[in-house]
């Protein structure tokens, strides 16, 4: 993610944010730096200066059991915080043949830290996942351990991942995940929000139609609802939901999760905007949802709805603007106003469609 460590030891006291700036001051990896290779049938894991040797791939070095040969390996990576790298996910990304990463720089860094070298990375991004997924497939029919990381938390959640998963899946291969830090968990926890029902939404469609189906969807959601957004973008996803949600909903921004400036905002979302509009946002942000309130919703008669849009339509006005009036005043889905503006529509001839206008995306 985007919004979706110190191993070992006692933890020392440096700034634990993973950002660019930590990571500029962290060593430059010392190893292989063709991440374009394809990885080899077979690979020593003493190359490079520094090096270390591999441990036995059957035993991790706290007594339990490492990924085995002949496997694709979801490996968590932290948030923000490095000190969040567990010593299981460092032995498994120590003992793999290769190592598929968003980006290769930003995991170079990561394994410096953690004193992982000598394996070879390659990259797996939104871009390329497609073509990589035969190129993994292969490694592990001949017997490689594969490990996968994005830059932050888990692969495939608003990361690449899902879809070699999937096909791994299919093709019968060992999956096995090695779990670490998560945005998701870490906000819905923290929010004060109920926590026994909860859905993820990920990043909102940016405009048009998707979106604004999305937002009606939420609208009505009963469960606690976590979103991914852009620093950005908050202001404005945070004014689109007070729209279709209502001001008094609650809603929880999560900023900054686990690094030096983690910051957790509560209130309702027409606090939450006034305050995201104040002043810019940075850093990854997360947003919690309270839910809808889960009471029974007064039965709204298609002749009532039709009887209100035909009046408004008769009288020249746009689709567009009648439609969501309708559905603002009696509460109910646009979708089921907008179909039955259709059906006031086609019998009434083309002069009133083009007084109505076509409804836009």
């Amino acid at each position: 993610m985007t919004p979706d460590g110190d191993g070992g030891g006692t933890a020392p006291e440096p700034d634990p944010a993973l950002d660019p700036d930590v990571l500029e001051e962290l060593e430059f990896w010392i190893g292989p730096e063709d991440d374009d290779e394809p990885p080899a049938s077979s690979r020593s894991h003493s190359a490079g200066h520094g090096a270390t040797t591999a441990p036995d791939p059957g035993v991790a070095r706290d007594g339990g059991t490492a990924a085995p040969p002949g496997a694709v390996v979801l490996v968590g990576t932290p948030i923000g915080n490095l000190g969040d790298l567990s010593p299981r996910a460092v032995d498994n990304l120590r003992g793999a043949d290769v190592i598929y990463c968003e980006d290769t720089r930003h995991s170079r860094k990561l394994l410096t830290h953690a004193g992982v070298t000598g394996v070879p990375l390659r990259s797996l991004h939104e871009h390329n996942e497609g073509n990589r997924i035969e190129e993994v497939l292969a490694a592990v029919g001949d017997g490689r351990t594969v490990a996968v990381v994005s830059d932050a938390g888990m692969p495939g959640i608003s990361d690449p991942g899902a879809r070699l998963v999937a096909a791994a899946a299919e093709a019968g291969v060992t999956v096995t995940v090695v779990p670490g830090p998560s945005a998701v968990l870490a906000a819905l926890v923290a929010s004060g929000l109920p926590v026994d029902r909860f859905c993820f939404e990920g990043f909102l469609p940016r405009s048009g139609r998707d979106r604004r189906e999305r937002l009606e969807a939420l609208a009505g959601e009963t469960r606690t609802t976590v979103l991914f957004e852009a620093p950005g973008r908050v202001a404005g996803t945070l004014a689109d939901l007070m729209e279709h949600c209502g001001a008094s909903r609650p809603v929880v921004i999560a900023r900054e999760l686990t690094k030096l400036h983690e910051e957790i905002w509560r209130g309702r979302l027409d606090q939450a905007a006034s305050w995201a509009g104040a002043s810019p946002l940075r850093g990854e942000v997360v947003l919690v949802l309270g839910g809808a309130a889960d009471t029974e919703a007064p039965t709204v008669s298609d002749e009532l709805l039709t009887a209100a849009l035909t009046e408004r339509l008769a009288r020249g006005e746009r689709t567009r603007g009648v439609v969501d009036d309708v559905a603002g005043t009696f509460g109910v889905a646009r979708r089921r106003v907008y179909n039955l503006a259709l059906a006031v529509r086609e019998p009434s001839g083309p002069d009133v469609v083009r007084a109505a206008g076509p409804e836009p995306e």
